[in-house]
């Protein structure tokens, strides 16, 4: 009776724990937004804001790194053609540290993903697509988050 009661509390606070993660706020506020740059021309920008004391990790990191780096997908739209990479704008944080050995690409405040594409036609279309992403702060890093996105070009 004792082994019963212990497993249904230790089911009890699991999932009660899971469930407080699941609805945890998160560090990261994202705004999707477009801008014509021209008739068949269009920037997408994947806007992260970022809480004070926390940090979001580039696309890109170097060979020491153990942050997991954020990746934008873009999902295949036949009406349009994605122009180069993905951009990176904002104050880039090269961080070191010394004592473990490991570096890190990071943002702090603010990042803004930008993505330039192309109409095939005048037909009205959107940009959709996911952004997987790591937050830290100087005690823990929280899993990774998947936001997806849809954008109408207009």
């Amino acid at each position: 009776m004792k082994t019963l009661f212990a497993a249904i509390v230790l089911i009890f606070v699991g999932v009660s724990t899971n469930a407080q993660n699941a609805y945890a706020p998160s560090p990261v506020s994202w705004n999707f937004t477009s801008k014509k740059l021209s008739d068949k021309t269009f920037e997408v920008h994947l806007t992260a804001n970022i809480q004070q004391g926390w940090h979001l990790y580039s696309q890109d990191q170097p060979d020491d790194a153990i942050a997991i780096p954020t990746s934008v997908k873009i999902n295949n739209n036949p009406l349009l053609k994605l122009d180069g990479k993905v951009q990176e704008v904002g104050n880039m944080e090269k961080y070191k540290d010394k004592i473990l050995g490991i570096s890190a690409h990071q943002y702090s405040t603010k990042v803004d993903f930008v993505q330039l594409v192309k109409m095939k036609s005048n037909a009205m279309t959107n940009v959709s697509g996911s952004v997987a992403f790591q937050t830290c702060d100087d005690k823990k890093c929280l899993p990774v988050k998947t936001v997806n996105f849809n954008i109408a070009l207009k």
